[in-house]
Order: C-alpha cells, then structure tokens, then sequence
C-alpha cells in the first residue's frame, strides 16, 4: 500500500513539475510560431492568385461569388489583404489590426465562400483570437514602438 501511495506522490510530482514549467513559457514565444503559420497560409494564398490573375478572377466570379463585390474587386481585396498582413505579422508590426483583418477575411471564407472547411477555418480563428487579444509579443516591432511611445509619456 505504501508503495502505490508513494508512486502516486511522486507521478502528481512530476505532473507538477510539467505543468509548471510549461506555465512558464513566456506568451512571446507562444506568439511567434502562431505569427508565421498564419502568415504562411495567408502568403501561400496571395501569392497563388498572383501567379495567374486571370484564373483567380475566374475562381471568384464562378466558385467563390463573394456577395455585393464584383469577382475584380473581391480578388484584389482578397489578394492585397493576403500579401500585406502576412509580412505585417511576420514583423510584428501592427499585430492585432492584421489579426482583425483576417479574422474578418476568415469569417467571409467560412460563410460565403467554404461553409464545410470550418474545422480549418476554426483553426486559423483561433490563432487570430489569440493575436488580436495578445499581441505579437516583445519579439516585434510593435514592442518596440509601443516601448519607443511610453517612454515618452
């Protein structure tokens, strides 16, 4: 009996130890790896619609049909909201307004556009949520700004 309750002590020991090391690592880390994939798959996006423009006005006027805007329109919003905000996060500059964009570009994809692919949708979602809510973290340059402008204050 001693012997199960000592593995016990010692396994809800360890357990502790995971668990509090893993709650040390610091968000800016977290925030870096969650920064480039969705750049990643946004770029891969936008710079796909740009290796033949004219089939990506064709995707948008028969498969996509993005309401109210007409298929020009919409690909050259979709295509100029792909190939800014990913360098955007990349740096780290302007974090959470790009986030914002994408979370709203996401939102169009999901309900307009590929209702089914929601399980990938609720996945970029997410990490969007966390960067629109958290930032870029200190490895950015909207650290640095930020720092740069209370410091003046």
């Amino acid at each position: 009996m001693i012997d199960a309750t000592v593995r016990r002590s010692r396994l809800l020991a360890v357990i502790g130890s995971v668990l509090r090391w893993l709650d040390s690592i610091p968000y800016t880390l977290l925030a870096i790896p969650l920064r480039l994939a969705v750049a990643i798959v946004f770029w891969n996006s936008g710079t796909t619609k740009l290796a033949n423009w004219d089939a990506t006005i064709q995707l948008f006027a028969e498969e996509y049909q993005v309401p109210v805007l007409p298929p020009e329109l919409a690909a050259t919003v979709a295509a100029s909201i792909e190939l800014t905000t990913p360098v955007l996060l990349v740096l780290g500059l302007l974090t959470r307004p790009a986030a914002a964009a994408l979370l709203g570009m996401t939102t169009v994809i999901e309900i307009f556009v590929y209702p089914e692919a929601w399980p990938t949708h609720i996945q970029w979602a997410s990490m969007l949520l966390v960067l629109l809510c958290r930032g870029a973290g200190t490895f950015s340059l909207d650290w640095i700004i930020r720092r740069r402008l209370l410091s003046d204050v």
